[in-house]
C-alpha cells in the first residue's frame, strides 16, 4: 500500500469533494464515483458467476453441473456455507431461501467495497496526477454509505417483521404483551413501547457505525505506519535513520494490510449476519409446535401393566 497522498493520514479514508453548489452542497464526490463503480463490478462479476454456476446443456453430460471457474466455485462455496452454517439456523430454512438473494447481495456489495478500498487507487492516481483524484478510496469508510447500507436492512427488518406478524402482532410484540391487559400496567407497556422503538433504529445505527469505525481505523493505521519514513526525513532524521525507521514501519502496514483484508471479510459478514439475526427477533415463534417437537423426540412414558 502507498500512502502518499497527504500528510494527514485520515486523508486516506475520508471523502473528497468533487463538485458542488456555490452554496457549498456537495454534488458529485469521490466516495459516490466509486460506489458507483464498484455497484458495476459488483453486477458484471455476479452475472458471470451465476452463468458459471448455472447447469449447463445437456451435451455437455454430468459436467454440466459443475461450476466452471475458480472465482465463481469460491463464491458458490461461501454462499452454500454461509446459508447452510449461519443462516438456516437463526432464520429457518423457509425465511433463508426467501431472504438469501437480499442477505447475500448485501454481503458481497459491502464486500465488494472494503476489498475495492485495499487497492491503493487513490494514491496512485494523485501521484499521477498532482492533485485531487475522481475515484479511490474505500466508501464504507463513510457513515454516510454505510448508514444507507443500514437503512435499506432497517426496511426490509421492519417490512420482515410485519409481514410475519401484522400490524397488530408488531404492536403487540413492541408492547411486551402488556397490551391489552390491566389499566395499571399501561404505563410500563408504554415505557416498554418507547424503549422497543428505541431498540429498532439503535440495531441499524450499530450497523452503520461499527461498519464505519473498522474500515475508517484500519485505513488510518495503514496511513499511519507508512507515513513514519517521511516524518522521520522531514524531522531531519539521517539516512540510516530514515531507512530502519521505513523498514520497520514498512512491515508492520504490510502485516496490518493482511489484518485488513481479513476485516474486509469478517465486516462484510457480521452486517449480513446481525441483519439475519434482527430479521429472526420479528419472526412469529410458535412455542406450542416447539413443545410439541421436543416431546416428539423424548422417550415415550409406557402404559402401566393392565393399564
Amino acid at each position: 500500500m502507498i500512502f502518499l497522498a497527504s500528510d494527514n493520514p485520515t486523508d486516506h479514508a475520508t471523502d473528497k469533494i468533487l463538485f458542488e453548489t456555490g452554496a457549498g452542497t456537495p454534488l458529485l464526490t469521490m466516495h459516490m464515483v466509486t460506489i458507483v463503480i464498484v455497484a458495476v463490478l459488483f453486477v458484471g462479476v455476479m452475472m458471470k458467476v451465476a452463468a458459471a454456476i448455472a447447469t449447463g446443456p445437456e451435451t455437455e453430460g454430468n459436467d454440466r453441473y459443475l461450476t466452471k471457474g475458480r472465482l465463481s466455485q469460491l463464491i458458490e462455496t461461501m454462499i452454500v456455507y454461509l446459508r447452510r452454517e449461519m443462516l438456516v439456523p437463526v432464520l429457518g430454512e423457509e425465511h433463508t431461501r426467501r431472504y438469501l438473494p437480499f442477505l447475500m447481495t448485501v454481503f458481497f456489495f459491502i464486500l465488494f467495497n472494503n476489498l475495492f478500498g485495499l487497492i491503493p487507487i487513490l494514491d496512485i492516481l494523485h501521484l499521477v496526477r498532482g492533485r485531487e483524484t475522481p475515484v479511490g478510496g474505500t466508501a464504507t469508510a463513510n457513515i454516510m454509505v454505510t448508514g444507507a447500507l443500514a437503512l435499506v436492512s432497517f426496511v426490509m427488518i421492519e417490512l420482515h417483521g410485519l409481514r410475519e406478524q401484522g400490524i397488530r402482532g408488531w404492536l403487540m410484540h413492541n408492547f411486551g404483551g402488556l397490551i391489552p391487559g390491566p389499566i395499571y400496567l399501561l404505563p410500563v407497556a408504554l415505557l416498554v413501547f418507547v424503549v422497543e422503538l428505541a431498540g429498532h433504529l439503535i440495531k441499524p445505527m450499530a450497523l452503520a457505525i461499527r461498519l464505519f469505525a473498522n474500515m475508517m481505523a484500519g485505513h488510518t493505521l495503514m496511513a499511519v505506519l507508512v507515513g513514519f519514513g517521511a516524518t522521520a526525513a522531514k524531522g531531519g532524521m539521517g539516512t540510516l535513520g530514515i531507512a530502519g525507521i521505513s523498514l520497520v514501519s514498512g512491515v508492520a502496514a504490510v502485516l496490518v494490510a493482511f489484518l485488513e483484508l481479513f476485516v474486509a471479510f469478517l465486516q462484510a459478514f457480521i452486517f449480513m449476519f446481525l441483519t439475519a439475526v434482527f430479521m429472526s427477533l420479528l419472526s412469529q415463534h410458535d412455542e406450542a409446535q416447539d413443545h410439541e417437537e421436543t416431546n416428539a423426540g423424548s422417550r415415550p412414558i409406557p402404559e402401566p401393566a393392565g393399564g
